[in-house]
């Protein structure tokens, strides 16, 4: 601990991480722009368009994320950002809900963050289940329109379970303010650190819109990939992705979602080899896109730093 808290070996660190990204981005540029895409003849246009969709995503989840904290402790809406993107790059390798143990490692980390494990851990749960709320329209869309009893049952769970989590998250407040549970120590400090209903309904907002923004990035991709994209199939195979992210046990988390999804997608009448190809490659942008908010981010912080050096140097 002595030897990580040096701003010397943190400096090493980071640069070294930072690095890291570079080289998987330019490798991964130069792949693409050898071998082209797994599915060739994209439409550029509606590729950036689908990325940039992915970036702002990032955004509306890290302010919703942000509302599930009180003022006096609540980190900074880019330090829960460059979390989510780090999660997201880490799920290359990564088994699935490892992901959260480096969004609590990273925000705890970040400058100028004053709340505490506990807080983050209990904001990440209450996260999740706002993340199921929030599928609960499309998996309600994807039923309706599935053609298989299987599928369309398995969306119908989907959309029941994130029922049942918005119903847990508007009561958790007061069922923490019982008596039986203010009994407890634990209990009493859970009361204390719990979201109120209001700010929960506002991060539900924030985080609908989140998802809805990749839903209709997953849109633009399938039409920019020749593909018979509809919105339907869109928030199927997005509902899919997210849904075997949930799993307690599972491989690397970008491999588990960009099957599940190619699964949803052969379903739906999609050739295999194209089902797998588009996953990977959807699964590649939101990767992709990850990267670049933690580079901007990263940049935007070392130019803060920076800045009053420059200053006091142009001044002498």
């Amino acid at each position: 601990m002595r030897l990580l808290s040096n701003r010397k070996i943190q400096l090493v660190l980071n640069g070294g991480f930072g690095l890291v990204l570079l080289a998987v981005a330019f490798f991964s540029v130069r792949h693409f722009v050898g071998g082209g895409w797994p599915i060739h003849h994209a439409d550029p246009m509606l590729v950036s368009g689908a990325a940039l969709l992915f970036l702002a995503a990032y955004a509306f989840k890290a302010w919703g994320w942000q509302r599930l904290f009180h003022a006096s402790e609540r980190p900074t809406a880019h330090a829960l950002a460059f979390a989510g993107g780090a999660a997201c790059v880490g799920g290359i390798a990564l088994p699935g809900r490892v992901d959260d143990a480096i969004r609590i490692a990273i925000v705890k980390r970040y400058p100028g963050t004053k709340t505490g494990l506990g807080t983050l851990g209990v904001s990440l749960i209450v996260l999740g289940m706002l993340d199921n709320a929030a599928l609960t329209p499309m998996a309600s869309v994807a039923a309706a329109g599935s053609s298989h009893w299987t599928t369309r049952a398995g969306f119908a769970v989907v959309a029941a379970a994130g029922i049942a989590a918005a119903a847990v998250v508007a009561f958790l407040p007061q069922i923490a303010r019982l008596p039986f549970v203010t009994r407890w120590r634990f209990g009493r400090w859970l009361a204390e650190h719990m979201h109120c209903t209001k700010e929960a309904w506002a991060a539900w907002l924030l985080i609908s819109v989140s998802w809805s923004l990749r839903g209709l990035a997953v849109f633009l991709l399938l039409n920019a990939l020749s593909m018979p994209g509809s919105f339907v199939l869109a928030f199927a195979f997005l509902v899919a992705s997210a849904a075997s992210a949930a799993l307690p046990i599972a491989p690397a988390g970008a491999a588990t979602q960009a099957g599940a999804g190619a699964a949803i997608l052969a379903l739906s009448g999609v050739g295999t080899a194209h089902a797998v190809a588009f996953s990977i490659a959807a699964q590649a942008l939101v990767i992709v896109t990850g990267a670049a908010v933690i580079l901007l981010i990263a940049a935007w912080q070392l130019a803060i730093r920076v800045r009053p050096r420059l200053a006091r140097a142009a001044a002498a």
